[in-house]
């Protein structure tokens, strides 16, 4: 049985647990901040704001986790001294601007009604099993909200950009990624359902 929760509803306990699930969905992405799992779960632990993502439980371990956010809102807040403390002065310099300039700041079309959902992923012991479907049809149910986004899919990523289909969202923004032979895909999908 799949069970969706908040973070801050699941509470301090499962903060790690859920950076796990970040980390390892991401790896791809953070490689360049550390290739060690354990190394990122570190760094980043302290910057998840709960109450911005919502979790898939299966039998009480967090197997798929999305954040939620409307307006200005951050899914984030990274402090410098923390990252720099767990990936050394240089990378954990860098890796603090690259978090600020690229997993944060409202996309220009927010306002109240519209939810940007984002940092999808599901662990890959529960791939396969529906856990991301169920976790995006319980965000597309929350209250309060008229239309979604999902920006920043890497054009490679079919899986998601299947499932978000199934859900009946519809590209709307392609943008091309600089040194794409280097990141191995060529485009950003950003789409939009409501």
């Amino acid at each position: 049985m799949i069970e969706i929760k908040r973070g801050d509803e699941l509470g301090e306990d499962y903060r790690r647990r859920i950076t796990e699930v970040l980390v390892c969905g991401f790896a791809e992405d953070f490689a360049f901040f550390s290739s060690d799992p354990q190394k990122l779960a570190n760094a980043f632990e302290h910057m998840i704001l709960l109450n911005r993502f919502y979790v898939a439980l299966v039998e009480g371990e967090p197997a798929a986790i999305a954040s939620v956010t409307v307006g200005t809102q951050e899914c984030f807040a990274p402090r410098w001294s923390e990252v720099r403390r767990h990936l050394g002065t240089v990378h954990g310099t860098i890796s603090h601007l690259v978090v600020r300039s690229q997993f944060l700041g409202a996309a220009d079309e927010a306002r109240a009604g519209l939810a940007e959902i984002g940092f999808v992923t599901t662990a890959p012991a529960y791939q396969g099993r529906g856990v991301a479907t169920a976790l995006m049809q319980h965000i597309l149910a929350l209250p309060d909200f008229d239309e979604y986004v999902l920006r920043d899919i890497k054009s490679t990523n079919a899986p998601a950009l299947g499932l978000y289909a199934k859900l009946g969202f519809t590209e709307y923004q392609r943008r091309p990624v600089k040194f794409a032979r280097r990141a191995g895909f060529t485009d950003y999908v950003s789409m939009r359902l409501g």
